[in-house]
C-alpha cells in the first residue's frame, strides 16, 4: 500500500500499526514517508476492522527525531517548495490528528521537533523511560506557526509549552509525564506489550462511544463561539440510537463480555 519502504502498515487485528522506518536518521520524516502516513491513516480509517492506531518508530532508538533535514536544499530552498513541502507534510499530520479512531503514539529514544508534533497529533502517548524529548526550534532560528504551538498548549498548557520552546533543550521522560505531555511512562523493555494491551483495551469498547469522545474533546478545546454542540447532540444521540448500546446493557446484565460492531 505505501508507496516507500520507509513507511510501514501492518494491522493486527483491531490495531493499525504504522512505523516510521527510517532508522540511519533516527526516523526523520521525508517527503514520500510524509506522504505514505496519510496514505495508510486514510486506509485504517476506511477499515471497520481497525479499531485504534499505533503509530511508532523502528530501530529502537528513536520515535521521530523531525523533518528529514537532508532533503531541505531540494525540497525547501525556494519559497514555492517550501510551500509545497509544508501543504504535504502538514496533510500528512492533520490526517493522524482528524482520523475519527483513537491513536497511540508508542515513544522509545528520541521524540524531537517534529517527532513531538506527531505524538501531539495522537490521542495518547505513552513512552519508555529513556525516552527524550525536545523542540530545538530556538537553537535552529525557527519560526513555528499557531497550530503547532496550539496543540502543545492545549497537552501541557502555557507555562509548560513556553519552558519547552523558549530552553530548547531536551527533557527526560519523567519530566514529560510530570507536565502531561505523555501519559504513562513504561519501562522500556515493557513498553510494547504494554501500547499494545492498551490499545486492545480500547479496541474492546464501543467504537461509537470511543469516537463521539474524541469528537466532544476536539470541540470543547475550541473556543466557546467556534464549537459544534450540534454535532456533540448528534455523536452523542448515534451512540444511544446504536446496536451496540443494546449490547453494552445486555452484557452488563448477563456479566459477560461485550461483542461491540461499531454500530
Amino acid at each position: 500500500m505505501s508507496r516507500t519502504e520507509k513507511m510501514i502498515a501492518r494491522k493486527d487485528g483491531p490495531i493499525g500499526w504504522i512505523v516510521f522506518n527510517n532508522p540511519a536518521r533516527r526516523n526523520a520524516v521525508s517527503v514520500d514517508m510524509w506522504e505514505a502516513l496519510a496514505e495508510i491513516v486514510d486506509d485504517y480509517a476506511r477499515d471497520p476492522a481497525i479499531r485504534v492506531i499505533v503509530a511508532r518508530g523502528a530501530g529502537g532508538k528513536a520515535f521521530v527525531s523531525g523533518a528529514d533535514i537532508s532533503e531541505f536544499e531540494q525540497k525547501r530552498s525556494t519559497p514555492e517548495s517550501t510551500e509545497a513541502y509544508r501543504r504535504i507534510s502538514e496533510r500528512g499530520g492533520e490526517a493522524l490528528r482528524l482520523v475519527g479512531k483513537p491513536t497511540i503514539a508508542m515513544i522509545e529514544g528520541f521524540c524531537i521537533g517534529g517527532g513531538v508534533s506527531l505524538a501531539l497529533s495522537c490521542d495518547l502517548r505513552i513512552a519508555a523511560e529513556s525516552a527524550r524529548f525536545g523542540v530545538p526550534a530556538a537553537r535552529l532560528g525557527l519560526g513555528y506557526e499557531l497550530p503547532g504551538v496550539k496543540k502543545l498548549v492545549d497537552v501541557v498548557g502555557p507555562a509548560f509549552a513556553k519552558e519547552i520552546f523558549f530552553t530548547a533543550r531536551q527533557f527526560n521522560a519523567a519530566e514529560a509525564l510530570q507536565m502531561g505531555l505523555i501519559n504513562r511512562m513504561v519501562a522500556d523493555e515493557q513498553l510494547e506489550a504494554y501500547v499494545a494491551d492498551h490499545a486492545r483495551m480500547i479496541a474492546a469498547n464501543a467504537p461509537l462511544t470511543v469516537a463521539s469522545i474524541k469528537t466532544i474533546v476536539g470541540e470543547a478545546l475550541k473556543d466557546e463561539s467556534e464549537r459544534d454542540e450540534a454535532l456533540c447532540d448528534r455523536v452523542v444521540d448515534a451512540c444511544f440510537n446504536s446496536e451496540d448500546y443494546v449490547e453494552g446493557r445486555r452484557a452488563f446484565m448477563e456479566k459477560r463480555p461485550a461483542a461491540f460492531k461499531g454500530r
